[in-house]
C-alpha cells in the first residue's frame, strides 16, 4: 500500500488551487508534446504499421487538453474535500495517499511521449503506460473513498489509457518493436524525386 512520500508528492499549494491545479496538468502536457517535434511525431505515427480503430493524429491534442484538465479538476476537488476540517482523519489519510499516487502518475505520464517518439523505445513505453494504467486505477480507487466526484473526473483518463495501452502495445508487436527503422525523414521526398530522375536518365540514357 503506497502511503504519502512527500518527496513524491507535488507542492500542495498546486492541489489547493483550482486554476492551478488544472492549469498545471494542461501546461506540462503540452510542453512535452512539443518538445518532441508535433510535426515529426505525426509523420512516424502515420508511417507505422497501426493496429485496428487508431484515431488520426490530429485528435490526440484536443482529447490530452480535457483530460488533463479533467484530471487537474480531480485532484482539486479529492484535495479540498479530503482534506476539509470536517473530513475525518481517514480522508486526510487517503488524500495524502492520492496525492503522491497522484504525482507518480503525472510523472509516468510525461516520460510516455519521450520514450516513443523520441528515444523510439516501444518496449519501455509499454511497460510505462502499463504502469501509469495500474497506478492510475489505484489512484481512483482512493480518491473514491474521498470523494466519488474525483473519481468519476478520472474515469475518462483511466478509460483513455486502458485505449492508449492497447494502441502501444499493439503498434509495437505490428512493428517488431522496432520504431526507429519506420521514422520518416523530412528529405525522404527530395530523396524519391532525385532517385527518380537518376532512374530517368539511366533509362533514356545522355542527351546528344
Amino acid at each position: 500500500m503506497t502511503t504519502f512520500i512527500p518527496s513524491l508528492t507535488l507542492p500542495a499549494t498546486i492541489f489547493a488551487n483550482p486554476a492551478a491545479s488544472i492549469l498545471f496538468p494542461i501546461a506540462l502536457g503540452t510542453a512535452v508534446g512539443f518538445a518532441v517535434k508535433p510535426k515529426q511525431t505525426q509523420k512516424t505515427y502515420l508511417a507505422l504499421k497501426q493496429p485496428p480503430y487508431r484515431p488520426p493524429p490530429q485528435v490526440f491534442g484536443p482529447a490530452w487538453t480535457v483530460l488533463y484538465g479533467l484530471m487537474g479538476y480531480s485532484a482539486y476537488r479529492a484535495y479540498s474535500v479530503g482534506l476539509a476540517p470536517t473530513a475525518s482523519l481517514e480522508s486526510h489519510l487517503l488524500t495524502k495517499q492520492g496525492a503522491t499516487l497522484y504525482s507518480i502518475q503525472l510523472g509516468l505520464n510525461l516520460i510516455w511521449m519521450p520514450l516513443f517518439f523520441w528515444a523510439k523505445r516501444p518496449i519501455e513505453a509499454t511497460v510505462d503506460i502499463v504502469a501509469l494504467t495500474g497506478v492510475t486505477g489505484y489512484l481512483t480507487y482512493i480518491w473514491g473513498q474521498v470523494d466519488s466526484v474525483s473519481a468519476w473526473a478520472l474515469a475518462p483518463y483511466l478509460g483513455w489509457l486502458g485505449f492508449a495501452t492497447y494502441l502501444s502495445a499493439g503498434v509495437g508487436y505490428l512493428n517488431d518493436w522496432d520504431t526507429a527503422s519506420k521514422e520518416v525523414s523530412k528529405f525522404c521526398p527530395l530523396k524519391v524525386t532525385f532517385l527518380c530522375c537518376k532512374s530517368r536518365e539511366l533509362e533514356s540514357g545522355p542527351e546528344i
